[in-house]
């Protein structure tokens, strides 16, 4: 596909054709190389090898079915095979050959697997060199690196690549006199940088690797298999008849059928073009510009990494950079991704009632019954994953020895059920979105279709949620289901329709099980080469230590100041997510940036909890796929509605502007992300934060009743703002902790209720630097008889001398002992606490709602006034 032809199909206001937009998608995420012949075989072969390897890995049996050599080098396995795939599916330049793969290619693909495994090839000799590269090791491994690059390059786009290598250069010419004094330092031999970088687990097989391996993988696979299935275009119908016949129809349908598409597809553009060339040719069809059109469909896709329970590869590494499991992962997530597409769908509704467009169809729902419907069906798929527990329960304490096999017979008899349900009705088939005429589906005839896709992603959830199994455990037998599910779901159709043609329909099922597994391995070889080339640069920190002399730089910079301190790190993204995929994006930026953030905020007084930081990072990393100039996500939705690329990221950032915002409110109130948040206080929250974020869109979008005054917008922004800062109001009335003096700290200590929360600002002498440095602790004492006993079971052991309280080095095992060890406590100066804050009582913050509820109330009662007089004027 030529870019000109690509430009000329977008002037004349057309997409382009399915087999361009096939390949736009296979060009960014598997591969626009497909050679035919015994070549083409053989990469299918590998592809299909990779993904039953991968299965096996996440498989209980695996210790069983496979060495353990193998099963310990599994990383490098991992990537050998996105190595080997990558220089046979990826050409190298524009001008190179699609339909046969080039001798250097071959040579690179089988150079490159062997480097992967050379830990494994040489796994004695290393480990009788202390597991540290030789000599020889050492050009061996800068051979890997650069293969690795250039197939990055390959399968990611330059500027991957070219970030990694600054980085590696910064290894080695760190000490130049040309480096700025601020970033330099000492440098680095070739023998330990290559040692660093390939042969221990600090670089390219570190954690980034590791999670791709034993999570991501499993993932992408279950989203292959179960669009594979149908799910996908069953989503798509089900949003269609549930949405399409209101105003901007097809646009809603486009954000709830993309975010149902989303879970299973780890890939925006594939989610984009996947639905977009249904959804977006609709939204053209009821008045959206191709701009709009596409923007919609952008905002919706890339915003599908962000729901739970199947999130963006970044979510696992969260798992490990965080230490806290995947649940908590997604439970925190959960709140943000929720509003965040409730106010993409009153976007699209905005949009609509501003251009009084007109609805698809003639069918008369009221609005209200659509939403409560969609409500009583998510809440009644959550019950049900939840509820299904108790009886698992009673199975499990009545037979607990054949309990396992009492568990998937009653999956299958369940599966069996909805099957024949499903063969009660036609097969759901993709519409042409062209037609003339456009009948929308009916759920009442659609819904049975496939209630059976369910079951995978009821089964992934409850071992996730619920038996709390690890992420890969749980997409083992989620996927292990959809094997079934792919094989058996047409010949059992055929069976119950009285149809005679089973084997054929088997056939068909094996057929769409292996292209499933080889679209997921192809899917995999960009993610697993971008953790790997991202693993360089995650090693360059912690070799050279850039991580804490970019902490000093942007402290600098931003003056000690935490919201220019965020502004700072959300621009690095932004800029990084240009040319790096959201996985990298994340990995860089969070290694560089997640602790520094948590230091500021600890030295300004706010304790902001790593997952808030490493969530913002990911929010402002998957905005890459949208922002122009080279918003991939944006690129190819232009091609599907022959709009203007450039113009349909800028719209696209423009309906994603809830994305930017709500990272700065989650910082700064982790009640949105249900930190120690109860039941009640979780409903409130929810029902609070909808109601801030669709009055943050009206405000944003210029139109609530009627079209806004500028001051109303601002107004409305404003109430925004309040009912998601409560505490910045209350606090300002009446502050949370009152100042103790240093010299009553230990008597104040005592006095305080157990577990009652006392923050104290300690400063002193950095060990590294020697200039003062400060910090934040939160104590929360326990029950001890006195000041001094409930100090030193905390660890903590203080002496006052001239008037100012001095702090002694807390042991090794001691709650502070990590969060102090910056400080030099043997220096000339002492480690001192400056202040001291008891909590006190305070009003409940949530009574600085009122105000901002009655200033909507205004507003909505002067817009609405205004309205009746627009329409009551004549024409």
């Amino acid at each position: 596909m030529s870019e000109q032809n690509q430009q000329n199909g977008q002037a004349k206001g057309q997409g382009l054709s399915e087999e361009e937009l096939q390949e736009l998608v296979a060009a960014s995420d598997s591969g626009s190389r497909n050679p035919a012949g015994a070549v083409g075989l053989l990469i299918a072969g590998i592809a299909l090898t990779w993904s039953c390897f991968q299965v096996l890995l996440a498989s209980p049996i695996v210790y069983n079915v496979l060495p353990s050599d193998l099963i310990n080098n599994s990383r490098q396995f991992h990537l050998a095979f996105s190595m080997f795939l990558a220089f046979m599916a990826y050409p190298a330049l524009k001008s190179s050959p699609r339909h046969h793969v080039p001798i250097q290619d071959w040579i690179l693909a089988l150079f490159g697997a062997f480097i992967a495994l050379y830990g494994f090839f040489f796994y004695e000799k290393i480990v009788n060199n202390g597991g540290l590269a030789d000599h020889t090791d050492k050009w061996f491994a800068l051979a890997g690196v650069i293969v690795l690059f250039e197939a990055a390059r390959r399968a990611l786009g330059p500027a991957m690549a070219i970030v990694a290598t600054i980085f590696l250069l910064y290894v080695f010419f760190g000490s130049s006199p040309w480096v700025p004094e601020v970033i330099r330092w000492k440098g680095a031999s070739l023998q330990k940088a290559m040692s660093h970088m390939w042969i221990t687990s600090e670089g390219v097989f570190g954690i980034a690797l590791g999670v791709s391996t034993k999570f991501v993988f499993l993932f992408v696979l279950f989203g292959a298999l179960l669009d594979k299935a149908g799910a996908g275009n069953y989503f798509i119908k089900m949003a269609f008849g549930a949405l399409g016949h209101l105003k901007g129809g097809p646009a809603k349908a486009a954000v709830v059928g993309s975010a149902a598409t989303g879970l299973i597809s780890g890939s925006s553009i594939a989610n984009v073009v996947t639905t977009g060339t249904f959804t977006i040719p609709l939204m053209k069809r009821v008045g959206f510009t191709s701009e709009q059109a596409g923007s919609v469909e952008v905002a919706s896709s890339v915003n599908g990494q962000i729901m739970p329970p199947v999130m963006g590869a970044a979510a696992f590494l969260m798992v490990e950079y965080v230490g806290i499991s995947y649940v908590e992962v997604i439970t925190h997530a959960f709140l943000p991704a929720l509003i965040s597409y409730i106010a993409l769908v009153y976007i699209v509704h905005l949009e609509a009632v501003k251009r009084n467009m007109p609805t698809i169809g003639h069918k008369a729902v009221s609005t209200l019954r659509t939403v409560l419907g969609m409500f009583f069906f998510f809440a009644g798929f959550a019950v049900l994953c939840y509820v299904i527990q108790f009886p698992i329960g009673w199975i499990v304490a009545l037979v607990p020895a054949g309990a396992n096999w009492i568990l998937a017979a009653l999956v299958f008899v369940a599966y069996l059920a909805l099957l024949k349900l499903a063969a009660s009705v036609d097969d759901l088939h993709p519409d042409d979105p062209n037609a003339k005429e456009i009948t929308l589906p009916e759920i009442s005839e659609i819904y049975k279709a496939g209630l059976y896709y369910l079951l995978p992603i009821i089964v992934l959830v409850y071992f996730l949620m619920i038996e709390q199994k690890s992420p890969g455990l749980s997409a083992f037998w989620a996927t292990a289901l959809l094997f079934v599910i792919l094989l058996t779901q047409r010949p059992i159709k055929a069976i119950f329709r009285g149809e005679n043609e089973m084997v054929e329909a088997f056939k068909e099922g094996v057929s769409d099980l292996v292209h499933g597994m080889i679209d997921g391995a192809r899917n995999m070889i960009g993610i697993g080469l971008a953790t790997a080339t991202a693993g360089v640069i995650v090693g360059t920190v912690t070799l050279t230590g850039i991580g804490q002399v970019m902490a000093d730089l942007v402290e600098f910079v931003s003056g000690g100041n935490l919201v220019l301190m965020l502004v700072f790190v959300g621009v690095l993204s932004l800029v990084l997510g240009m040319g790096l995929p959201t996985t990298a994006n994340y990995i860089v930026v969070s290694s560089l940036m997640a602790g520094v953030v948590v230091e500021l905020g600890a030295q300004s007084g706010l304790i902001v909890p790593l997952i808030a930081v490493h969530l913002f990072v990911f929010y402002f990393g998957i905005m890459a796929d949208v922002t122009p100039p080279v918003g991939l996500a944006s690129f190819a939705a232009a091609a599907v509605s022959g709009g203007d690329a450039i113009k349909t990221g800028f719209t696209a950032f423009f309906y994603s502007l809830r994305t930017v915002a709500l990272p700065f409110v989650f910082i700064f109130n982790t009640d949105l992300l249900l930190i120690d948040v109860g039941w009640i206080q979780g409903i409130i929250v929810f029902i609070v934060a909808t109601v801030a974020i669709l009055v943050f869109t009206a405000g944003t979008m210029g139109h609530f009743i009627t079209r806004n005054k500028i001051y109303e917008s601002i107004a409305l922004v404003l109430v925004a703002f309040v009912l998601f800062r409560p505490d910045f109001f209350m606090n300002r009335i009446q502050p949370p902790f009152e100042q103790v003096p240093p010299t009553e700290f230990v008597q104040a200590v005592g006095n305080a209720p157990a577990g009652e929360e006392i923050r104290v600002e300690i400063s002193g002498p950095d060990f590294d630097t020697g200039l003062t440095t400060a910090t934040t602790l939160v104590l929360s004492p326990g029950g001890e008889d006195g000041g001094d006993a409930r100090l030193s079971a905390l660890g903590l052991t203080v002496l006052e001398e001239d008037g100012v309280l001095k702090l002694e080095e807390p042991f090794p095992g001691t709650p502070f002992f990590e969060a102090m060890s910056n400080f030099d406590f043997y220096a000339d100066e002492p480690v001192i606490i400056d202040t001291a804050q008891i909590e006190v009582a305070q009003l409940p913050k949530e009574l600085i709602f009122i105000p901002g509820f009655a200033l909507l109330i205004l507003i909505y009662l002067v817009q609405r006034a205004r309205a009746g007089r627009l329409e009551g004027a004549p024409a």
